[in-house]
C-alpha cells in the first residue's frame, strides 16, 4: 500500500511539475489563435502525462529494456494526440473563420448567409443567432424605409392640402381689403370654413405626434360601449343629414370595456365622420358591436363601394389617401376613384384613420378593414370590461 502512496505522489509531482511550466504559456496565448491554444493545452497535458511517468519509472527503477519500452509507448501516445488536437483545433478555427466572414452579412441586403462548412454546436448555435438577428435588423430597416416614405408622402400631402386654403383665404383677404367682394358676409363665413378646416389638421397633426411619441396619457375606466357608441352617433348626427345618409346603430351590444371615454368617442367619432363622408347620399352607415371571450368588437360599416383590395392593408398608415392629393372630391367630402369613393381622414391629410389605430392600440387593441357589400367595414377590437 506505501508503494502505491509512494508511485502516487511521484506522479502527482512530475504532472504537478509539467502543468506549473506550461501554466504561464496558457496564459499568455490566451489572447492569441483559438487553435494555438487548444494545441498547447493538449501539450500540457502530454507533458505533463510524461513527467508523472518518467518520475514513477524513476523511482520503480526500473531496467533500461522496460524503461525504453515505456518511452516508446508514451511517445506514441503523446505524438498521436498531439496530432488529434492540432486537427480538431484546426477545424475549430476554420469554423470560426468561416462564421466570422459570414457575419459580416448582418444587416445587408442579402441578408446573413450561413456558412456552408459544417460547424460545431456552439458555433452552430451562434450561426443561428445571428441569422435571427440579420432577421430582425431586415425588418427594422423595412420598417424604417416605409415609415420614411409615409413621413414624405405626409408632407408632400399636408402641404398641398395647406396650400389650397390658404391661396383661398389670401385672395378672400384681399378681395375683402379692395372692397370688390360683392357679398363679404359670403367670403367672411368661407374663410371660417377653411380656418377651422387648418385647426382641425393642425391638431389632428399634434395628437398624432403624442401618438407616436408614446406622450398618449389614458385616464382607463370601465364605461358601456352602449354609451360610447350613443355619444358617438349623436355627435354625427348633424352631418349625417346634411349629407342624406341614414345613420343606424340598433345592434349594440351593453357590454362594459376599460378604456379612456374620451379618446375612444374621438375614435368613433373619426370613423362614423369618414364613413359619412364616404357614403352618397341616401345610403346607409351602421353601427353595430358585440362582445367575443375578452374584447369588445365595435364596427362601422358604410356604403362606399370598397377599397382596392392591394390598399386595405396601408389604409391606417399615416398619410395614406388612394390616389394622388390632388384627385377630385365629390360632393359629399369623400374621393371619386374608378367610380368608388375611397376612404380618408376627416382633415383630408390622411390622418384621420391613422389616429384611430394609434389610440385603439394605445387601449391594447387592434384595428381592422375589410370589405363587404357594397361598402366596408371598420372595426376595433376593445379589451372588455369584465
Amino acid at each position: 500500500m506505501n508503494d502505491y502512496v509512494t508511485m502516487a505522489c511521484y506522479a502527482a509531482l512530475g504532472a504537478a511539475s509539467a502543468g506549473l511550466l506550461g501554466w504561464p504559456a496558457v496564459v499568455l496565448l490566451r489572447r492569441r489563435s483559438l487553435a494555438l491554444s487548444l494545441f498547447t493545452v493538449a501539450l500540457v497535458t502530454a507533458a505533463s502525462l510524461t513527467a508523472s511517468t518518467v518520475a514513477v519509472a524513476q523511482a520503480m527503477l526500473l531496467d533500461k529494456h522496460d524503461y525504453v519500452v515505456v518511452t516508446i509507448i508514451l511517445g506514441m501516445g503523446c505524438v498521436v494526440s498531439l496530432i488529434v488536437a492540432a486537427f480538431l483545433s484546426r477545424q475549430v478555427v476554420v469554423g470560426s473563420r468561416a462564421l466570422a466572414r459570414a457575419a459580416r452579412t448582418v444587416g445587408s441586403d442579402e441578408g446573413f448567409t450561413a456558412p456552408a462548412a459544417p460547424l460545431n454546436s456552439e458555433l452552430s448555435a451562434l450561426s443561428s443567432e445571428l441569422q435571427a438577428t440579420s432577421a430582425r435588423l431586415a425588418e427594422s430597416r423595412q420598417r424604417e424605409r416605409a415609415l420614411e416614405h409615409s413621413r414624405r408622402e405626409l408632407i408632400a400631402w399636408i402641404s398641398h392640402d395647406l396650400r389650397t386654403p390658404l391661396a383661398g383665404l389670401r385672395a378672400m383677404a384681399e378681395a375683402l381689403e379692395d372692397g370688390v367682394a360683392d357679398d363679404p358676409g359670403r367670403y367672411h363665413a368661407r374663410m371660417r370654413i377653411d380656418v377651422d378646416r387648418l385647426t382641425g389638421m393642425v391638431d389632428d397633426l399634434f395628437e398624432l405626434s403624442r401618438i407616436q411619441a408614446g406622450a398618449l396619457t389614458l385616464s382607463l375606466s370601465r364605461v358601456s360601449v352602449y354609451d360610447l357608441v350613443g355619444d358617438a352617433i349623436a355627435g354625427a348626427y348633424p352631418l349625417a343629414q346634411e349629407r342624406g345618409v341614414h345613420l343606424i346603430g340598433g345592434h349594440v351590444a351593453p357590454a362594459p370595456v376599460e378604456v379612456d371615454s374620451r379618446e375612444i368617442t374621438r375614435v368613433l367619432g373619426n370613423l362614423l365622420i369618414n364613413a359619412i363622408r364616404s357614403t352618397p347620399a341616401d345610403g346607409t352607415v351602421a353601427v353595430a358591436a358585440r362582445r367575443d371571450e375578452r374584447e369588445v368588437v365595435v364596427s362601422v360599416t358604410d356604403g362606399c363601394g370598397g377599397i382596392d383590395e392591394q390598399d386595405l392593408a396601408r389604409v391606417f398608415e399615416t398619410g395614406w389617401r388612394s390616389g394622388s392629393a390632388r384627385t377630385p372630391r365629390a360632393p359629399w367630402g369623400g374621393t371619386v376613384q374608378g367610380g368608388a369613393v375611397q376612404h380618408h381622414g376627416d382633415t383630408g391629410a390622411g390622418l384621420g384613420l391613422a389616429i384611430v389605430r394609434g389610440i385603439v392600440e394605445a387601449h391594447a387593441g387592434r384595428a381592422s378593414v375589410h370589405n363587404v357589400m357594397g361598402g366596408c367595414c371598420f372595426e376595433i377590437a376593445l379589451p372588455a370590461g369584465g
